[in-house]
């Protein structure tokens, strides 16, 4: 696709999520010699067939996808809310489990960050992750306690145990969050016990389910959620669904809604830094993500319009753009990727991730240089369980 045809798409996305208004779109000027089915297809890559079908339901009938391809996108955005329905449920009465159970907990990314969305019914749901806030052996044995009915429990990693509970795959995180490098995961994982308690304590409902469930704050998913996608850059690759995400985390967070930005370009003297921004670019900093804070900012500019005096940090282009581009060509969590081997096997998997390693090694050494070392390790400490 080319920069302009992305540049349509972006303001279509907006437009869908009601932040632009669209003029093009409603009076179908946009649309001349437009081919809604690579719009479908860029929708399906990248996890958004239900966003963009509430912008296609404000358009005049003249201007819509005719009617096969209307009716295909309509059937596909009624099974995303769908699930979503059922995954609320699953949330609500997975959360109730482990608090009956007597730990605390809350749920990470996922429902709570649809509750930000105009539509939450729009957004594509995942599994449930649940951060507990116990030791490893207690979070063994609630996944025993979880499973004893209706389940099964699957892989352990270093961070996370995989479940499976009437169908709904779940994960239940011992820690949120592990980075390569051993200082920043030293610092990371001091920042996490600090706000613990804190996101265990944030209470919100979700739609149609009376049961209110724990979600992180805004402020801390403005630093948690940036790492976790920092981690997938590495790994495997985003998608634009968990872009859009992370530019309602920030656009919801009070501590940056009407706060200026220091360090401009544009202006010839720095602008005042409000404490509650600076706490968090000191945040950034320790913990190793200022760089990659400033490529997501040049990313939510260029996708969602996001305005200077709302950013964390000041864009960096360069890395941005490099962002950007593996955004659009892997999708959603890098499935698309032709750079992918075609076998999923134990060195081609293991190929892929040092392949990766070396395109970031430039932008981000600090997280890049110890990566496999990292990878090494974890094996062994999980052949070792």
């Amino acid at each position: 696709l080319t920069i302009l045809m992305h540049s349509l798409y972006f303001r279509f996305i907006q437009f869908s999520l009601g932040i632009y208004e669209g003029k093009e779109f409603l009076d179908g000027t946009a649309f001349c010699g437009f081919n809604w089915a690579l719009l479908y297809r860029f929708a399906k890559k990248q996890m958004l067939l239900g966003v963009l079908m509430e912008g296609i339901s404000k358009l005049p009938k003249k201007v819509a996808p005719e009617h096969a391809l209307l009716m295909k996108w309509f059937a596909e955005s009624q099974k995303i809310r769908q699930q979503n329905v059922v995954i609320n449920k699953a949330t609500a009465d997975v959360y109730s489990k482990i608090r009956a159970a007597g730990c605390r907990c809350c749920i990470l990314k996922g429902q709570g960050n649809a509750l930000m969305y105009p539509n939450p019914y729009a957004r594509m749901s995942g599994d449930v992750d649940v951060w507990v806030n116990a030791s490893r052996e207690e979070v063994r044995r609630l996944a025993a306690v979880l499973t004893k009915d209706n389940g099964s429990i699957g892989k352990e990693s270093l961070n996370h145990i995989e479940l499976k509970m009437n169908g709904v795959e779940v994960e239940l995180h011992t820690t949120p969050a592990i980075m390569n490098n051993p200082v920043h995961n030293h610092r990371m994982q001091q920042w996490l016990r600090r706000n613990a308690d804190l996101q265990c304590s944030n209470l919100v409902t979700l739609p149609n389910v009376s049961t209110p469930i724990a979600v992180p704050t805004n402020t801390f998913n403005i630093i948690y959620q940036l790492f976790h996608l920092y981690h997938h850059y590495f790994f495997e690759g985003v998608g634009l669904r968990q872009i859009i995400d992370y530019y309602f985390v920030i656009t919801n967070c009070e501590e940056v809604r009407n706060s200026k930005l220091y360090n401009s370009k544009s202006q010839a003297k720095p602008r005042t830094i409000p404490n509650s921004k600076l706490l968090i670019q000191n945040s950034l900093k320790r913990l190793g993500l200022s760089t990659f804070a400033g490529a997501m900012m040049y990313v939510l500019h260029a996708v969602m319009r996001l305005p200077e005096e709302r950013m964390i940090v000041p864009m960096d282009e360069r890395r941005g753009r490099m962002l950007l581009s593996e955004v659009l060509r892997g999708g959603n969590f890098g499935q698309f990727d032709d750079r992918r081997p075609s076998t999923n096997g134990f060195i081609s998997h293991n190929l892929q991730r040092l392949q990766r390693d070396l395109r970031l090694l430039r932008s981000y050494p600090q997280e890049a240089l110890p990566e496999p070392f990292y990878r090494l390790w974890h094996w062994c400490w999980r052949k070792t369980r």
